[in-house]
This record gives structure tokens, C-alpha cells and sequence, in this order.
């Protein structure tokens, strides 16, 4: 090989090949980024944000689009943080963090000190490997999922 260093940096080989993209700021993420992640989602779409409202302002017909996704056997799931939870409390004070997974792609918004959503730094993942950044980013959000409190029951409209 004659450039061994540019090919290694050219070619993702290691842990980091599951990023796909780094953007500052949650805001600086195209929506259209977004959009083509819902839309080829079929098995899972989690929003593990403390909001989440940002989806309904910046994605056109989000609830229609998300009604037609679970239509079609695909899993839809928020993950709300309650204003006035201890939980949510700690979890902004020891991990803070949003986690939007589609399938086997993730945008991932670790919260900084003193900075909102739209201001966290944003990854895009996709999932190469066992117990990577992805797997990890998933146990996660499965564990704030365990201990959430369901607003109505499976199945309830």
C-alpha cells in the first residue's frame, strides 16, 4: 500500500466507523437529515428527548407520518422527561443526553452545562458492531426507558 496513513483515515475501521457525521449544534443537523431517517425506518423509531417538540416544528405531518409507521408494524416510542421528576433531574445532572434512534441509525445530543437541546453538540451513528457507541447509546436510552412511567397503556390511542 503505498499511502497506508491516508487510506486508514480515509476508510473507518475502527470504534468511530459508527459515526456519520458530527454537527455543533442539534439546530445545525439538517431536517432533512431527520426526515430520511423516519421515513426508512421500519422497525424502530425512539425519541428519547426532554421534549421532543422540535419534531412537530420542523418535520411536516410528523403525527400522520408516525400513525402510518406504527400502521405498518414499526415500534414508536417517547421517552418524555417529567418537568418535575427527581429522575430527569439527575439524569440532566450525571449524563444528560438525547437519543433519537431509527433503525440502525441514531442521532445522539450529549447536553452540555447551561446549554438546551437545539444548542447540544448532535452525532449521527450507525450501528457496525457489537457494544460500540451505538449499543452503548442504546442501553441508555433502554434504561431511562425501564424506569419511565408509561402515560397509557400499549396499544391505547
Amino acid at each position: 500500500m503505498l499511502w497506508p496513513a491516508a487510506t486508514k483515515k480515509a476508510i473507518k475501521v475502527g470504534p468511530d466507523r459508527e459515526v456519520v457525521a458530527v454537527y455543533p449544534y442539534r439546530s445545525s443537523c439538517p431536517a432533512s437529515l431527520w426526515r430520511s431517517l423516519i421515513a426508512k425506518a421500519g422497525r424502530e423509531l425512539t425519541f428519547a428527548g426532554y421534549t421532543n417538540y422540535f419534531l412537530w416544528l420542523e418535520q411536516a405531518r410528523f403525527g400522520a407520518v408516525l400513525r402510518r409507521k406504527a400502521a405498518q408494524g414499526c415500534r414508536v416510542r417517547f421517552l418524555l422527561g417529567g418537568p418535575d421528576s427527581d429522575l430527569t433531574r439527575s439524569r440532566e445532572r450525571d449524563e444528560g443526553g438525547s437519543v433519537f434512534r431509527f433503525d440502525d441509525d441514531m442521532i445522539v445530543t450529549p447536553l452540555l452545562t447551561h446549554s438546551v437541546g437545539h444548542d447540544a453538540p448532535t452525532l449521527h451513528l450507525r450501528r457496525h458492531q457489537d457494544d460500540g457507541m451505538f449499543d452503548r447509546f442504546v442501553a441508555h436510552a433502554e434504561e431511562l426507558w425501564k424506569r419511565g412511567t408509561p402515560v397509557w397503556e400499549e396499544g391505547h390511542e
